[in-house]
C-alpha cells in the first residue's frame, strides 16, 4: 500500500500527517508528579491558561502527561453506538413517521457515556490507527400500545433485578440523574415530571443531506422479510441476537480526522460519517463544535420497510464546564437537524433544540423539538433551525424534556392517521400497534435515559489484532496506566508519538503519501467510502465467533 504525506481534496482544504504542518507552537504540559486530584486539577488549570486565545485547540500539537488521560483509545471512545439495539430498531416500523421518531430516540441515546459517565480525555489517535468491534444484542420488542417506547432487554434498570452487570476494561461510575424540577415546553405549556424520580442506578461496565451513490452500501446486506404492516421483530425470535458492527480509522493527523462505518445487516441499517471537532476555550468552559470535515451522521436504510430512506443528522455544539473546579460536566446548545430523503410518501424532518443554560444556578439540560413535514424539492425548510421557525401547520409531533433524563412526546392535529391494523391482523407474524394513538393533549415517554446504560462491545483479543489496531497499538500505555505507573506510561506514549513523527518525516523525505487502509481518501462529501480492505474488515467482523470474548 502506498504512503501519503498530504491528501488534497476537491474542496481545496488540505489534510496533513506531519506535526511540522500543525498551526502554532506545540502546547506541552510537564507531568507534575502529583497524580492525586489536586495535582491533576493544577495541570488542567495550567493547560487552560496555555490554550487561552488559541483558535482551535483540536488542530494544535498538544502533548499531555499520561496521568491526565483515560486508558482508552480515542477511536474506541467515539462511536455513537452506546445503544446499538436502538440503532438497529430504526428500520423496524412500516410507518415512516415511526421511523423518524426512532431516529430521534436513537439520537438521544447514542452518547449515553456523557449522561451517566465522567468526561474524560482518551488517547490522541495516530495516523493510520484503526479500531473495529461489534455488539450482539437482543432486538427490542414492542408494547401493544404504539405510544410507548420500545422494550429494551439489556443494560436497563427496568426492572432493576434484571440488570446485567458486565465486567470489562471501560468502567464508569453511573450516578442517578433525578429531575425534581418541572420544565415547560414553549409549545405545550405543560409541566414535565421525570418518570424515574427516586430510582437509583447500578454501576455498569462500559467500555450528508443525501447519501446518494457514495458507496455506503457496497456490502451484501440480507433483505428483511416482509413489507406489510407491523414491525420486524418476530423474525428474530429464533435468532436471539442481532449483530451491529463498527469500523473506524484515523485518516488525518493535522487536523485530527477519522472516518467511521457501522452496520446492522439483518435490519438493513447502516451509518457512516467523519469525526472531527473544533475546540476553543470560552470563559471557564471549552466549547466544542464540529470541524469543517464533520458534516454529520448519515444513516442509510438498505432493505426492509424503509428501503431507500437516508437520514442526515447534524451535530449540536457542546460545552465542557467545571474546568476550574475539576468537576467536569457537559452542556449542549444549538440544534440538531434530522432530514429524511428518499421517502416513498411523506417526507419528514426533525428539529431538536437544546435550550441555552443560564449563567447563574445549576444546569437543567432541557431540550424541545418538533417533527414536521417538508417538501424535498423545496429549500424553505433549510431556514427552520429552531422550533419557533417551523410553521404550526407542518408540525406532526412535539417533544420536550431533559436530555439527561426523561423525554416525552405527543402527536399534533397535523399528524397523519395511525396505520391501519387490518393487514397486521391478517398476519400472525406481525403485531398490532396502531391503537391507541396520542391525542393533541396526551404525552407519552419517548425515552427515559435514567434507566438506560451503555451496552458493552466485543473486541478481538490482542493476539488477533493488527499492529495499528487501537488496543494493540496503545497496550503499553494502557497497561502502565492501569498499574498506576504514570511515568512509564508517559514514556510509552511519547514513543508512539515519536514513531509517528519519524514515519511522517520519512514519507516527506521520499515524497510519498499516506493512503488510508479502510476508507477512500476523498472525504469532502462528509460520507466516507469503504475500500475493498474496509469491506473485508466489515465482513470479517460480521463473521467473528465471539461467544468467549469478554465484553468491554
Amino acid at each position: 500500500m502506498a504512503d501519503e504525506a498530504i491528501v488534497k481534496i476537491p474542496s481545496g482544504e488540505v489534510l496533513e500527517d506531519d506535526d511540522s504542518e500543525a498551526p502554532g507552537p506545540t502546547i506541552s504540559l510537564p507531568d507534575s508528579g502529583d497524580v492525586g486530584e489536586g495535582g491533576k486539577l493544577s495541570m488542567i488549570v495550567q493547560l487552560v491558561k496555555k490554550c487561552l486565545g488559541v483558535k482551535d485547540i483540536a488542530a494544535m500539537r498538544l502533548s499531555l502527561p499520561a496521568s491526565l488521560l483515560e486508558p482508552l483509545p480515542n477511536l474506541e471512545y467515539w462511536h455513537y453506538l452506546d445503544r446499538p439495539d436502538l440503532f438497529a430498531a430504526i428500520n423496524d416500523s412500516n410507518d415512516p413517521f415511526e421511523r423518524i421518531l426512532a431516529v430521534v430516540r436513537f439520537i438521544f441515546t447514542k452518547d449515553l457515556k456523557f449522561v451517566h459517565g465522567k468526561v474524560c480525555k482518551p488517547y490522541n489517535s495516530v495516523l493510520g490507527e484503526h479500531f473495529r468491534g461489534h455488539w450482539d444484542v437482543p432486538p427490542v420488542s414492542y408494547s401493544p400500545d404504539p405510544t410507548q417506547p420500545p422494550i429494551l432487554r439489556v443494560h436497563t434498570s427496568v426492572p432493576p433485578s434484571q440488570v446485567t452487570l458486565a465486567q470489562g476494561s471501560e468502567t464508569v461510575s453511573v450516578k442517578s440523574n433525578r429531575s425534581g424540577k418541572s420544565s415547560k415546553s414553549t409549545r405545550s405549556g405543560l409541566s414535565l415530571t421525570s418518570a424515574s424520580k427516586g430510582k437509583t442506578s447500578p454501576t455498569l461496565s462500559t467500555a450528508p443531506t443525501s447519501l446518494g451513490n457514495a458507496g455506503l452500501s457496497k456490502l451484501s446486506l440480507s433483505p428483511l422479510n416482509g413489507s406489510g404492516s407491523g414491525r420486524n421483530e418476530d423474525k428474530d425470535k429464533d435468532k436471539g441476537h442481532i449483530r451491529v458492527i463498527y469500523v473506524t480509522e484515523q485518516v488525518s493527523h493535522h487536523p485530527p480526522v477519522s472516518a467511521y462505518y457501522a452496520s446492522c445487516p439483518s435490519r438493513g441499517v447502516e451509518m457512516a460519517g467523519i469525526d472531527q471537532i473544533s475546540a476553543k476555550v470560552s470563559g471557564t468552559a471549552v466549547r466544542v463544535a464540529p470541524g469543517s470535515f464533520n458534516k454529520g451522521i448519515y444513516i442509510n436504510l438498505t432493505s426492509g420497510p424503509g428501503t431507500g430512506e437516508k437520514y442526515h443528522i447534524t451535530h449540536p455544539v457542546a460545552n465542557v464546564n467545571g474546568i476550574l473546579r475539576g468537576s467536569f460536566y457537559i452542556t449542549v446548545g444549538d440544534s440538531t437537524i434530522v432530514t429524511c430523503v428518499g421517502a416513498k410518501g411523506v417526507s419528514y424532518r426533525a428539529v431538536i433544540e437544546y435550550k441555552e443554560e443560564s449563567w447563574l444556578g445549576r444546569a437543567h439540560f432541557l431540550v424541545e423539538g418538533v417533527i414536521h413535514t417538508y417538501n424535498e424539492g423545496s429549500t424553505e425548510h433549510v431556514e427552520w433551525t429552531k422550533v419557533k421557525h417551523v410553521p404550526t401547520a407542518r408540525i406532526v409531533a412535539v417533544f420536550d424534556g431533559c436530555w439527561r433524563n426523561h423525554i416525552r412526546w405527543r402527536r399534533t392535529a397535523a399528524s397523519p392517521p395511525a396505520p391501519s391494523t387490518s393487514s397486521a391482523a391478517s398476519s400472525p407474524s406481525t403485531s398490532s400497534f396502531s391503537t391507541p394513538s396520542l391525542s393533541e393533549t396526551e404525552y407519552a415517554t419517548l425515552v427515559d435515559l435514567s434507566t438506560l446504560f451503555v451496552v458493552p462491545k466485543k473486541v478481538r483479543p490482542l493476539e488477533k489484532q493488527l499492529p495499528n489496531e487501537s488496543r494493540k497499538l496503545w497496550d503499553g500505555v494502557t497497561t502502565r496506566l492501569l498499574a498506576k505507573e504514570y511515568g512509564e506510561a508517559t514514556k510509552a506514549k511519547l514513543a508512539i508519538e515519536q514513531k509517528q513523527r519519524d514515519e511522517a518525516g520519512e514519507r516527506k523525505r521520499k515524497g510519498v503519501q499516506f493512503i488510508p487502509q479502510y476508507f477512500e481518501k476523498d472525504i469532502s462529501s462528509g460520507i466516507p467510502v469503504l475500500t475493498s480492505a474496509g469491506r473485508k474488515a466489515v465482513e470479517e467482523e460480521l463473521k467473528e465467533c465471539s461467544e468467549t470474548w469478554p465484553s468491554s
